[in-house]
């Protein structure tokens, strides 16, 4: 069957959704496993009482960008050349960005509503940076990026 519109027909349309779907699921696993970075060392920091929750999500938030640096570029963008410093200078911008605004969001559920605890700020706070961060790696930093290809 003829596609009007000129883009291939269903083959095509096909490639086209396994390669957003690969996409989708590139961002979920490098984004959670980066969560999960991002949760271990604040929580842990927090909980030996070795930090303050603030200044233990600082390193939290550290660790998590440089993990979510090398699985985004692989995993959800499937980047085929080499790293580059500018590459994770772009990615740095965006994640300090988004970070700026979850740290900013997680602390002002800790100051403003104390008994919601510090694991519920963390995923309230993640989940609006999410956003963020996924619409600045794409514009920003992954530019050259095509879901199916």
């Amino acid at each position: 069957m003829s596609d009007p519109a000129g883009h291939g027909g269903r083959a095509d349309g096909t490639a086209r959704t396994r390669g957003l779907a690969r996409h989708l699921a590139g961002f979920v696993i490098a984004g959670g496993s980066a969560f999960l970075v991002d949760a271990a060392v604040t929580i842990g920091l927090t909980a030996s009482g070795f930090m303050d929750p603030y200044t233990a999500r600082v390193a939290g938030i550290f660790a998590a960008m440089i993990v979510a640096w090398l699985l985004h570029r692989r995993l959800t963008f499937n980047v085929a050349t080499p790293p580059s410093f500018a590459e994770f200078g772009r990615f740095a911008a965006v994640a300090w960005t988004a970070n700026l605004i979850n740290y900013g969001i997680y602390a002002l559920i800790i100051a403003t509503l104390p008994a919601v605890g510090t694991l519920a700020a963390l995923v309230v706070a993640t989940a609006v940076a999410m956003v963020v961060s996924y619409v600045g790696f794409r514009i920003g930093v992954f530019r050259e990026f095509r879901p199916d290809a």
